[in-house]
């Protein structure tokens, strides 16, 4: 790939006087280098902008990073940089990244600057004209430099001595460095909590003099999209979402009204801004905020609370493994506190050790991995073990746990440093399936989860958390990743979520059948059982009965898996043919698609397609997320279900049916009155929320690993 690049998109600069091309001779140089600014560089983020920075490289090694200027396509960085240069043979290598927090950066262009052909002792303004080595005819912008070189003068072996232990332990320093700041670019400083609560007066986009409004915030890398709410200028979303506070000064949220408009674009209906440097911590404010370039006004609850517990540290740094770490954090998470601080439900810790068999994605038949750990909407990384198909890592990542149902995932990837990061692999773990302090090995699944990859990689986690905390988290809204794929139209997806609805359909239709064929008398002792059961418990029904029903459901399912009758097996081996028969089909239709049209007519209709294809999903998970509470597939949501049965039960029991609907009424009629800005939930979809579907199951679930994997075991390093 280097040769590739050194072939296209070279900048030469000219001098401008007769020295154009010095003799080479052995010497010492100092290159001085000021880095100006960039012009029209490349949109990289969806939002219509980039966050830049840029790197300098010699003979392959990196000597230089810039500061990242966010959301410019025209930054201004005016850093110095004096470096010394052994040979002029070598160019400068200039390359231009978007930084993408969590992910890997994206190319935005390079260019080469041959020191060979500068003038010495002269500044000289130069202009890069940056490149892509694969589409050399992208425009991707230019960099303006101020460079100047000057020979040094003195003994040449002495200088070269000197040169290699000032240049060793400078790319020492400056890898430290590097390393430094990308621990705590990573390391978020504190939790910005928002509350989207209502618009007013909001301008008409359509034709009937109303709008489809909805809004998009971002904060630096973050950003999180409401939902829409459909004709109307006065909407209210009672929405809530977090993100993590990076600079201790505050910063800012930018924030972005539209109008969602099927079949085309959608129409801006303005903008606003919040500056967190404004307001005080630890306090919920109000903010109305008018809109700028649009009307109407945003109402927002904004709160700023101290960082959770989150670290980065290499292995030899554990605190789990202090006896005294460990028992205060014991101590914070037991039931004598299960009602102080109730969003913080307890810490998880993730030692990331090593990777075998990865999958060779360069040219050369190595890789260079680097591994990404998320938590929800937190995400760390590891650094870059460079041409290794069985790399060390050895950090340490620390996790705030806000949701015990949350799933751990950790991918693993190749970085690329011209274009985006290869996937390597990935291993989703709920966190309920976490054995604590066992080194286990987790066999790479695809970027769908739904079968194997090649490799392995041997992780250590601990999971503290208070039980208490976890059931009463358990009843509210799940949170929304704030970074995620735009829905898109997948015939593939499509006929899933069909299949997944019509097994549910017929585990509905073949119940009917049953109770059909007792009124037919097909088998006259099921029927005499089913005649005689009916007179029974409609004579002596009452409601109390109803949350027994589904009590002595859970109870039968429990006795059955625990005598061995576990049928939920079969449940996963038919969702596991499911999705590979939809990827059979897929393929097969992605070779013909051009001469059968299908997918051009699905995007015709694509909003239409995205909400049929979201019903259906939602439908089918609804119907196995019900299933797989009953048949104990998370034994803590099917105890926690229990206990609120057995609740149920008793109240229903005791107290008079009119009583509880009078309470539940009057709980509905004045909630607004006692919490204007409170956000509406309902307690049993958050629950099923949090029971995996049938699809989910299948992509938690781990996979065999060849016994030449072991955690005690070691292969050896292959660097290339």
């Amino acid at each position: 790939m280097g040769s590739k690049s050194q072939a296209q998109g070279i900048d030469i600069v000219e001098a401008s006087n007769e020295e154009l091309h010095p003799p080479s001779k052995p010497g010492m140089y100092q290159l001085d280098i000021v880095l100006k600014k960039g012009n029209n560089l490349a949109i990289r983020d969806r939002g219509g902008t980039s966050d830049p920075y840029v790197k300098f490289k010699i003979a392959g090694k990196e000597v230089f990073r810039s500061k990242t200027i966010h959301k410019n396509l025209n930054p201004v960085w005016e850093e110095k940089v004096s470096l010394l240069v052994e040979s002029l043979r070598e160019p400068l290598y200039v390359k231009v990244f978007d930084y993408d927090f969590g992910l890997q950066d994206d190319f935005m262009g390079s260019a080469y600057l041959y020191l060979e052909s500068l003038e010495h002792h002269r500044t000289l303004d130069v202009t890069l004209e940056l490149k892509d080595p694969h589409y050399p005819n992208h425009d991707l912008g230019s960099l303006d430099l101020a460079v100047t070189l000057v020979p040094k003068e003195g003994d040449f072996r002495e200088t070269t001595m000197l040169m290699r232990r000032s240049w060793k332990r400078s790319s020492k320093h400056q890898s430290l460095r590097l390393s430094d700041i990308h621990r705590k670019a990573q390391l978020w400083r504190g939790i910005v909590s928002v509350s989207l609560i209502e618009a007013h007066d909001l301008q008409p986009m359509d034709s009937n003099g109303l709008s489809d409004p909805y809004v998009k915030f971002r904060m630096g890398h973050q950003k999180y999209k409401s939902k829409t709410i459909p004709k109307t200028l006065n909407p209210q979303w009672r929405e809530q979402f977090d993100f993590h506070l990076y600079d201790e000064q505050g910063g800012f949220i930018d924030i972005t009204v539209w109008d969602k408009d099927a079949g085309k674009k959608d129409d801006f209906m303005g903008r606003c801004q919040v500056d967190l440097s404004l307001l005080s911590k630890e306090c919920t404010h109000r903010l109305d905020v008018p809109l700028e370039e649009g009307e109407g006004t945003l109402v927002l609850l904004v709160t700023l609370t101290a960082s959770a517990a989150v670290s980065i540290a290499d292995l030899s740094v554990n605190i789990l493994d202090d006896p005294n770490e460990r028992k205060e954090i014991l101590h914070r998470y037991s039931l004598l506190r299960s009602f102080h601080n109730i969003k913080d439900v307890g810490m998880v810790q993730v030692k990331v050790i090593r990777a075998e068999g990865l999958m060779a994605a360069d040219v050369t038949g190595k890789s260079d991995p680097f591994c990404v750990v998320e938590l929800s909407n937190d995400r760390l990384q590891t650094h870059t073990v460079y041409k290794n198909l069985n790399p060390e890592w050895n950090k340490v990542f620390t996790f705030n746990v806000k949701d015990i149902h949350s799933v751990l995932e950790v991918t693993v990837y190749d970085e690329d440093r011209d274009r985006s990061a290869d996937f390597l692999g990935k291993v989703a773990i709920p966190l309920l399936n976490i054995q604590n302090g066992e080194r286990k090995a987790y066999a790479l699944k695809s970027k769908e989860l739904t079968g194997p990859t090649k490799g392995v990689i041997f992780l250590e986690i601990d999971v503290i958390y208070n039980v208490v905390k976890a059931g009463m988290r358990t009843l509210i809204p799940i949170e929304q990743k704030y970074i995620e794929e735009e829905p898109r139209v997948s015939k593939q997806l499509l006929l899933q979520n069909f299949n997944r609805v019509r097994r549910c359909i017929m585990l509905l239709i073949n119940a009917g059948c049953f109770i059909n064929s007792c009124f037919e008398w097909e088998s006259p002792q099921r029927s005499i059982c089913a005649l005689l059961i009916f007179v029974v418990v409609v004579w002596n029904f009452e409601l109390y009965m109803l949350p027994l029903v589904l009590l002595m459901l859970l109870t039968w399912n429990y006795v059955l898996i625990a005598s061995g009758k576990d049928t939920r097996q079969g449940d996963v081996q038919a969702v596991e043919d499911l999705l590979e028969d939809e990827e059979e089909d897929f393929d097969r239709d992605d070779k013909d698609s051009e001469r059968k049209g299908f997918m051009n007519k699905l995007y015709a209709i694509q909003d239409v397609c995205i909400s049929v294809q979201n019903a259906l999903d939602e439908v089918a998970s609804y119907g196995e997320r019900i299933k797989n509470t009953l048949n104990w597939t998370v034994p803590f949501l099917s105890w926690l279900a229990i206990v609120a049965l057995c609740a149920a039960t008793l109240v229903v029991y005791y107290i008079p049916l009119r009583y509880i609907i009078l309470a539940w009424g009057v709980n509905k009629f004045t909630k607004k009155l006692r919490d204007p800005y409170s956000i509406d939930n309902n307690e049993l979809l958050d629950f099923l929320s949090r029971v995996p579907s049938d699809v989910q199951v299948v992509q938690y679930r781990e996979l065999k690993v060849d016994p030449s994997h072991s955690p005690s075991k070691r292969k050896k390093n292959n660097p290339g």
